[in-house]
């Protein structure tokens, strides 16, 4: 009885993983598209300044 509960427990925890990486490589495009947006929009605007829309 132990043993089919342990499959079913990793394949409940490979599906989550799985789903969760998907919604972090989503995430990762979003904030790409924004930093790229941010990057052109900053850079179009100050052509002859030292201008960084971040702050790091």
């Amino acid at each position: 009885m132990v043993r089919p509960l342990l499959v079913l427990l990793l394949a409940l925890l490979l599906f989550g993983a799985g789903f969760a990486v998907k919604i972090l490589w989503w995430v990762g495009v979003v904030v790409l598209v924004l930093w790229l947006v941010g990057f052109v929009a900053c850079s179009t605007r100050s052509a002859g300044r030292r201008h960084r829309w971040y702050r790091w």
